[in-house]
């Protein structure tokens, strides 16, 4: 179950989480110790789930991309006729 609910101009949703009694008494722990409510803690879990797994993400395209085949770039002539076989000529400055 979702609802929508709108509270000093910031808009939440409130959702349905059943959560083992050993889950929940930790997260009540780890409210109480950080003085915040268990809907934060929740939010901030969530925001440095979704940090941390995107930050993994970077990295592999990261180690993808270095790892990569570059081919060697041609002259600047030999790349203007390859350019050219391929599109036709065409006039820089008109």
């Amino acid at each position: 179950m979702i609802v929508c609910v709108q509270e000093l101009g910031m808009t939440t949703e409130r959702i349905e989480v059943r959560l083992e009694p050993e889950q929940r008494r930790r997260l009540v722990e780890m409210a109480e110790r950080d003085r915040a409510t268990i809907s934060e803690m929740i939010r901030r879990m969530i925001d440095e789930t979704y940090d941390a797994q995107m930050h993994e993400r970077r990295m592999a395209a990261a180690k993808r991309l270095v790892t990569r085949e570059i081919e060697d770039v041609p002259d600047p002539d030999e790349l203007s006729r390859q350019l050219a076989e391929a599109h036709g000529p065409v006039e820089l400055y008109q």
